[in-house]
């Protein structure tokens, strides 16, 4: 919080050194930090305004990589239909992207995942060669560490393997789930992610920076500079006097570019890497908490993906009509009825709120996830005394 209002009273833009110069190599130092975090021995990265941009500047660059005519001639230098692909659990942002960039939505593959939510690997193949024998061109995978609602991590080996046989960029979305890397225990979630092109990750998000902070980071050196640098004299001058690859504006497709890296490299200056960790590990040992007292009263909460891989706990609470009887597809209707109206009286009463959302043929079920370091057994405790109080006689 310190750091987001020094950095309203500064007011500054970050899209030139000279106009930014502390909060400029703050960012060079972070990013580049987070960098070796990944994988990336070298490569360039970028703070923007959200997971969803962070998301589609992967999709622009990984066109420009592969078609670099594109960025002058537009959608005819293209010799083929591009196709992209991604998990039937990610986040709506891969289709966002696929229609903003000109792909279409219909060349927006959603692949199956599997019992836990993980892109299966076998239906992502089957679509490549689908796409081929349609005389489409494969060229993107969207491969997710952290879904929105489950929390599943797809398999980044194997779709890494895919994306060599094939010749796609493997994007890696850890918008999520990235901040499992920063714990010796929990970043084996993210393995193989070096061999990524490019990754999403959002600081504000399990490291709990404050919103809005959201990074994109790429393997290759250059690429974002030679993706969308426009070359406006009136801004980037080439002839200063100092290094001009600080200056960060032709980078992006923004001009004005907040300042979103001073309070995250004050948050690392504070906590540290130990104590970064520290933070992670405690939502994980939340998390199996909340799943082992849900166990415990199975008479009034069903949990549907028993263990969680991130710290997304998904359930049912179940008023005690319901408890006796057997699970068919009218009781599991009934249940999603239910949820809402609980969420309904959780807002009337004040006491307490958790989203819930439908998944596929899964109706309506509760979302629980721990992402505040402040979390307690305690609350926890709180949360499902809450629900039977205001949900037992439903």
């Amino acid at each position: 919080m310190a750091g987001e209002w020094l950095t309203a009273t500064a007011n500054t833009n970050m899209f030139t050194y000279e106009i930014a110069p502390v909060f400029i190599l703050m960012e060079h130092q972070v990013l580049g930090h987070m960098r070796k975090i990944i994988g990336f021995q070298d490569g360039d990265s970028i703070l923007s305004p959200g997971g969803a941009i962070a998301n589609m500047y992967s999709l622009l660059v990984a066109r420009h990589t592969m078609f670099p005519e594109h960025k002058t001639k537009g959608m005819r230098a293209l010799p083929q239909d591009l196709v992209m692909f991604t998990s039937e659990h990610s986040h709506y942002s891969s289709k966002g992207a696929g229609a903003s960039c000109g792909l279409g939505t219909d060349n927006v593959i959603e692949v199956a995942c599997d019992e836990r939510g993980r892109m299966r690997v076998d239906e992502l193949e089957r679509h490549v060669l689908e796409a081929i024998n349609a005389g489409k061109r494969p060229f993107y995978v969207n491969c997710t560490c952290g879904t929105t609602v489950l929390g599943a991590f797809d398999p980044v080996n194997l779709i890494a393997d895919l994306c060599a046989k094939y010749n796609m960029w493997l994007h890696i979305d850890a918008a999520w789930g990235g901040g499992c890397l920063l714990s010796r225990r929990w970043r084996q979630r993210l393995a193989g992610c070096e061999r990524a092109d490019s990754l999403t990750w959002n600081p504000h998000k399990l490291m709990s920076c404050v919103l809005q902070c959201s990074t994109v980071h790429f393997k290759r050196k250059g690429l974002l500079m030679s993706c969308n640098q426009m070359c406006a004299d009136y801004l980037f001058q080439q002839d200063k006097q100092y290094d001009v690859s600080y200056d960060t504006g032709d980078k992006v497709i923004q001009c004005g570019r907040h300042n979103d890296i001073f309070k995250l490299w004050l948050m690392w200056r504070s906590k540290g890497a130990l104590g970064f960790e520290q933070h992670i590990d405690h939502l994980f040992e939340m998390t199996a908490y909340q799943v082992e007292q849900i166990k415990r009263h199975s008479d009034r909460f069903m949990l549907l993906w028993p263990e969680p891989d991130c710290t997304n706990v998904c359930f049912w609470y179940l008023p005690r009509r319901m408890r006796d009887k057997p699970r068919t597809r009218e009781w599991e209707l009934e249940m999603g009825s239910i949820t809402a109206q609980l969420k309904a009286k959780m807002m009337e009463h004040g006491t307490l709120m958790i989203g819930y959302q439908p998944l596929g043929e899964t109706p309506n079920f509760f979302r629980s996830i721990i992402s505040n370091a402040a979390v307690q057994r305690k609350d926890i405790d709180f949360m499902l005394a809450e629900l039977d109080r205001l949900g037992a006689d439903m």
